[in-house]
């Protein structure tokens, strides 16, 4: 199955569990895209002593999950992506959409 994730919050434990899901989603053998809007694009700001965001986000694209960031909302915030989190456009969470079975928010 392919399973769209789409993350617009900044609650630390809200996101936690997000990639949680989306790990276990892969660990059953689905297909995982997430995309990151709005609030969501600071995900790798968030850990805490009790949520460590990107320790989840760093275990889901080692198993082979995809991470999008609204290149607009990054640059909202003056950012310009990362690595994990590469900037992306409109265009990559409508085909998210689009091309998934199942599509999540969080």
């Amino acid at each position: 199955m392919k399973i769209g994730i789409i993350i617009y919050s900044d609650d630390s434990e809200t996101v936690w569990n997000a990639f949680r899901f989306g790990n276990f989603a892969l660990a059953e053998g689905d297909c995982v895209k997430v995309f990151l809007l709005g609030k969501g694009v600071e995900c790798e700001s968030l850990d805490t002593s009790k949520f460590v965001v990107t320790e989840q986000m760093r275990m889901f694209v080692d198993a082979g999950g995809e991470i999008f960031a609204c290149g607009s909302c990054l640059k909202i915030r003056q950012s310009e992506g990362s690595e994990v989190c590469p900037l992306s456009t409109m265009r990559d969470l409508y085909e998210i959409v689009t091309e998934s079975d199942k599509t999540v928010t969080f």
